[in-house]
């Protein structure tokens, strides 16, 4: 299986294991906040409105990444699975962080406002540590049985992988548990003294939660939309079957980019070896693209160009230098 590339079932599942989850955490977070007047409550409400909507974007994105190639997409819609992953993360950043930080700084600077029931409070935030905690085990088991099959270890998958969906899965309920453990204690405090500092501080924290949880996800999205290569590991893999067979003198370049999660772009200059007639160049070149589709899952498109190893260094002297300011 191709780093990165988690089955479309299982990832559907994830995400709609999510989004039911947050969906009916949002109306239950709304009415609670509504009836406490509790900030951290309503930034809460604000995290569950954007994580819902974010599921929406990552089932969208499951169906139109699938989508075949054609005259105007020749390397098909793979990259549309980033590109929504990108839009969820400014949405957390947006409508999740952009919202409880006001909250919280009207709870702290503004005037004092009358509280409501604090137990409906903590009954809502007591459901939503469930149905999040349930949705968390269902991305973290995911990812773990993920890593698992490519032997690699959990922690080092989830920072590594192309797959956007279950990776924005498990980073928007890992901030969801956090925000709640938040909220209860914001709401506690507020109880227990009387400040709505307190609530307001809570509130001003989860925003603080999403807002890193939405940029780590902009970062890793944003690097595939322009063109992230692959892997170290899947470099030094192609590189190796190349110049391990006995028609190539040498790598002279190697140029890929991930084209889906599950999919890559490999593109090699080589120097083969003096002497070849066509159809050993033709030979040649048929057995590599094989090979490297077949060791490498996650090969998609190869483009081999044969290529002096002279005609190189001279095209390479011919380009302009990068001069310093």
């Amino acid at each position: 299986m191709a780093r990165g590339e988690a089955p479309q079932p299982a990832a559907r599942r994830t995400v709609l294991v999510a989004l039911a989850a947050n969906a009916s955490i949002a109306v239950a977070k709304l009415v609670a906040g509504l009836v406490s007047g509790s900030a951290a409550m309503l930034a809460e409400t604000a995290h569950s409105v954007a994580d819902t909507m974010n599921q929406v974007f990552l089932l969208y994105s499951l169906s139109v990444g699938e989508r075949e190639p054609d005259a105007a997409h020749p390397f098909g819609y793979g990259k549309e699975r980033f590109f929504w992953s990108f839009l969820a993360a400014v949405g957390i950043f947006v409508a999740g962080a952009g919202f409880s930080l006001y909250e919280g700084l009207s709870r702290i600077f503004g005037p004092e406002t009358e509280s409501g029931s604090y137990s409906i409070a903590y009954a809502v935030l007591a459901f939503a540590a469930l149905a999040e905690g349930a949705s968390l085990v269902r991305a973290w088991r995911h990812t773990r049985a993920e890593a698992g099959a490519q032997r690699q270890s959990h922690a080092h998958y989830v920072r590594a992988s192309r797959d956007p969906t279950t990776k924005t899965v498990l980073f928007e309920d890992s901030a969801a548990v956090v925000g709640v453990a938040v909220a209860f204690a914001g709401v506690a405090l507020h109880e227990a003294t009387g400040n709505q500092v307190y609530d307001g501080v809570a509130s001003v924290i989860i925003a603080a939660v999403l807002a890193t949880v939405a940029v780590a996800l902009g970062r890793d999205t944003r690097a595939l939309l322009i063109g992230e290569a692959a892997s170290p590991e899947e470099r030094q893999a192609v590189t190796a079957i190349i110049e391990a067979h006995p028609a190539v003198d040498g790598l002279l370049e190697l140029l890929t980019m991930a084209l889906a999660p599950d999919r890559l772009l490999v593109a090699a200059r080589i120097d083969l070896a003096d002497g070849l007639s066509a159809d050993e160049i033709e030979r040649a070149s048929s057995d590599l693209d094989g090979e490297l589709r077949e060791r490498i899952p996650s090969v998609w498109q190869v483009f081999l160009d044969a290529t002096p190893r002279s005609e190189v260094a001279r095209a390479q002297a011919d380009r302009p230098q990068a001069t310093g300011a």
